[in-house]
């Protein structure tokens, strides 16, 4: 098996100097550093990680707990860190804390044990005893998606967040609903105690305002992020006596329930009930009518969060940073306008906040 020493004397350099290329620890010029690597493939040599892990303190793999792997919105997500990740010579450990605070704990350990050099988490909506773990232990985090107020001072943990714009695009939907003349507009909000369903209430209120429409809270129901729940929801909001001629639904999961209670009614979108949701998805044009979503920067959101992650693990004392990304409009026809070209527009610049 080929070793360090072989690399090194086939590239014509020092045993240092193919340490740099590999370790990434060091400026090497970009002739020599093709001539480390070319080496390295011609000779098919594989670093030592577990020993590399030893001398470094690193083991250049991330942790990664996002709930909910099986929702196309966090799949997109995991398929960015993951690209990130390779792209930077990083592995990837992935849990599911399930969105439950003791599970949440449980995981993080687990992933903290296994001596990961930095964790992405999506935040439960109780995330204190998260909190307190990672700050305890000084693990280098992320938090994605959902964003956690920590509390300033002295020895405060340091936390980085990166997350989409949640109350503008969502008061963009509203607002488009009443220039189509709608007066009842629904939400289906997600899970109480999360910052995204904080978010897009607000935008959904100020959505109301900006069109000069009172906020009726019978209008708003909470669907748990769930596909199960957005159908209880929806069927909630029906059986209202004066129900909504319009909805707005928080995420992908409940727009889904929410259609399969409009069809149990027998009831048409956009004729019977007009829809816009928050959350993009694949197929969300090759339904009869085509889904008029908010679409996250889901990929994006996850190599953002590895960029975060590496660059507070090269400077853990700097200021930790909020990053929001803007989202895009997509404009089809579940909210009752005619067939079009399909439009999708941004809705807000990206921001980094302090």
């Amino acid at each position: 098996m080929p070793t360090m020493v072989d690399v090194a004397r086939s590239a014509g350099v020092s045993v240092a100097t193919v340490s740099h290329v590999l370790n990434d620890t060091r400026p090497v010029l970009p002739g020599t550093r093709q001539a480390v690597l070319d080496a390295v493939e011609e000779l098919g040599y594989t670093p030592n990680t577990l020993a590399r892990s030893l001398v470094t303190s690193r083991t250049r793999s991330i942790g990664l707990a996002v709930s909910a792997i099986s929702n196309p919105y966090f799949t997109e997500i995991l398929q960015g860190v993951e690209a990130s990740a390779l792209e930077h010579g990083y592995s990837l450990l992935i849990a599911d804390p399930h969105d439950d605070p003791g599970h949440e704990r449980k995981v993080v350990q687990l992933l903290h044990e296994r001596r990961v050099d930095g964790m992405i988490v999506a935040p439960s909506a109780e995330p204190g005893d998260l909190v307190a773990y990672l700050g305890r232990h000084r693990v280098p985090a992320v938090f994605l998606d959902r964003v956690v107020e920590v509390p300033e001072g002295d020895g405060a943990p340091r936390f980085d967040q990166v997350c989409a714009e949640g109350a503008e695009p969502t008061a963009l939907l509203v607002g488009h609903l009443a220039g189509l003349g709608h007066r009842r507009i629904g939400l289906v909000a997600g899970r109480p105690g999360l910052s995204t369903t904080r978010e897009r209430i607000t935008g959904y209120r100020h959505g109301l305002a900006a069109a000069g429409l009172p906020f009726d809270d019978r209008l708003l129901v909470h669907g748990d992020s769930e596909a199960d729940g957005g159908e209880r929801a929806t069927a909630a909001l029906l059986s209202r006596s004066a129900p909504p001629t319009a909805l707005v639904t928080a995420n992908n999961a409940m727009t889904i329930g929410a259609l399969r209670a409009l069809r149990d009614r027998g009831l048409s979108v956009p004729g019977d009930l007009a829809l816009c949701c928050f959350d993009d998805f694949a197929w969300a044009d090759l339904f009869t009518p085509r889904l008029t979503a908010v679409a996250q920067p889901s990929r994006d959101l996850g190599a953002q969060a590895v960029r975060l992650l590496l660059e507070r693990l090269a400077a853990p004392d700097r200021p930790a940073r909020t990053v929001r990304l803007p989202c895009a409009f997509v404009h089809r026809t579940s909210c009752g306008c005619p067939e079009q070209t399909e439009q999708a527009h941004v809705t807000a610049p990206e921001r980094t906040l302090p």
